[in-house]
């Protein structure tokens, strides 16, 4: 009876803002990469990160600054939260994880200071916004600049990170990532690269979090409470569908951060067809939970099985 009383044309409707949250929030996803796969740290301190970018960007805009360059600082101020967190581990000896909940914690605190209060809005017929939710209602050139430009700048993006990450800062910071120890041993400032690393992945989530309060037309210091848990899904849904692939060993790494965002795509592209089969809303955060479960487990049931099947034949 339920799948009887669904509408494909409601889920055929949902797509396009699906599609639209997915690149956005995979400028997020790339950010978290950083920290999860090419640091190994791990950070929570996106969670408040994003809805930091988010109330500054607003702000800004309600005082009449140009919502671009709103989003230049934003990404600075994450790059800022990604700082303190990083020397809170790194100058006192705080637990990476602790570190990083220390200043969630406090972001939540300063994103109220920021707005005045819990949110914020803007509106895109008084301020001309970068992106808008009212882009994806509009006519055909509407939405194909929207879709186009969005797309664009996620590309342009992975080529800056491509280009950054194969340069000697950017190998240190892998280095360091990969094998600590190795990396202090060839004369590599481990601390510093470890700061840096966090304060370009923050600096992303803060520029995603400028961007998502201008599409939803508001800011809300609880706007990114989840955020790890949807960033994680975005990796390893990317790695795991898509790493596969990726034949050319030069161009892994950028294929690898483009199957990031796509990874964020498709992850909202899920929760559109949950919500159309009409399960409660108050349980996405533990349907995203269980997705993030499913994606890390599958690598390990894979290579756990898989050698088992070869060792019988």
């Amino acid at each position: 009876m339920i799948l009887l009383s669904l509408n494909p044309l409601a889920l055929l409707r949902a797509m396009p803002g699906a599609c639209a949250q997915g690149l956005i929030w995979g400028i997020m996803a790339l950010g978290v990469y950083i920290t999860f796969r090419l640091l190994d740290f791990p950070d929570l301190t996106v969670d408040g990160t994003l809805a930091t970018g988010g109330a500054v960007a607003v702000m800004l805009i309600r005082a009449g600054v140009n919502p671009w360059v709103s989003l230049i600082v934003s990404f600075a101020v994450g790059m800022l939260a990604g700082m303190i967190t990083g020397l809170l581990h790194t100058g006192l000896g705080i637990p990476g994880i602790l570190s990083s909940i220390l200043t969630q914690i406090s972001l939540y605190s300063i994103n109220l200071n920021i707005m005045g209060k819990s949110n914020q809005a803007i509106n895109v017929d008084q301020y001309k916004l970068v992106v808008s939710l009212r882009y994806i209602s509009g006519d055909a050139l509407t939405k194909f600049k929207f879709y186009g430009g969005v797309t664009l700048g996620c590309l342009i993006l992975v080529m800056i990170m491509y280009c950054y990450f194969g340069t000697e800062q950017g190998q240190a910071i892998r280095a360091t990532g990969c094998n600590m120890s190795m990396a202090k041993a060839q004369g590599i400032n481990t601390n510093f690269h470890t700061v840096l690393a966090l304060m370009i992945s923050n600096g992303l989530v803060g520029l995603c979090g400028g961007l998502y309060a201008q599409y939803q037309g508001a800011a809300d210091v609880n706007m990114g409470r989840g955020a790890i848990v949807i960033g994680l899904a975005a990796v390893i849904i990317g790695e795991v569908l898509f790493g596969k692939f990726c034949v050319r060993r030069k161009s892994a790494f950028a294929f690898t951060m483009i199957s990031v965002i796509l990874g964020a795509v498709l992850y909202y592209i899920v929760i559109a067809f949950v919500l159309w089969l009409k399960m409660p809303s108050d349980d996405m955060k533990l349907f995203s939970a269980i997705v993030v479960a499913i994606f890390l487990s599958i690598p390990y049931l894979k290579n756990k099985y898989g050698k088992k099947g070869v060792a019988r034949q």
